[in-house]
């Protein structure tokens, strides 16, 4: 019963409302609209083709490095021979910067000493003495089971290259 009520009061609600069938007002606004004069579209724009930056300072010592010190220039100094090996295929570690890289372990197999490398995106890579890494052209010289021994070519500022001592320590994590 109570939803033949509910039904009839519904029904008796919608025949109320279109029983008043004077839209003269909704007509005249719809005609108004119809005879108003149709808009254009604009046409797209037209974007002109990117063209790349050419980075002309990646050669040079980054500004956010720490400077090389004088005492580092004074003890390996400038050598003629000093040039990086530009046709060599460059090695994985080479895309990323020195400072994005860190040592997290070591590993020794059959007398050879591994150095474990996180690269900074998650990745872990594994290295010895005379692989390269860094943007310098990073060589390791010497691996012991808590540091690497780096030697990076740098320009110099006035055209030529210099050797640049650096190093990566084991990273130790406190266990608390």
């Amino acid at each position: 019963m109570k939803n033949y009520l509910a039904l009839t009061t519904a029904i008796l609600a919608l025949t109320g409302c279109s029983l008043n069938g004077d839209h003269s007002d909704l007509r005249q606004k719809m005609a108004a609209v119809k005879h108003k004069p149709k808009g254009q579209i604009e046409p797209i724009p037209t974007f002109t083709p990117y063209s790349p930056y050419v980075y002309s300072a990646a050669a040079l010592r980054s500004p956010f490095a720490r400077p090389v010190l004088e005492s580092d220039q004074r003890i390996v100094g400038r050598k003629l021979d000093v040039a990086p090996d530009l046709n060599r295929q460059p090695e994985l570690l080479e895309r990323f910067p020195f400072d994005a890289l860190s040592m997290v372990g070591t590993l020794s197999r059959a007398g050879q000493l591994w150095a474990l490398i996180n690269d900074g995106d998650g990745g872990i890579h594994r290295i010895t003495v005379g692989n390269h890494l860094g943007k310098n052209h990073g060589r390791v010289v010497n691996a012991t089971p808590t540091q690497l021994d780096i030697l990076e070519i740098v320009p110099d500022g006035t055209g030529g290259w210099i050797e640049r001592p650096r190093a990566l320590t084991l990273e130790e994590k406190d266990n608390q």
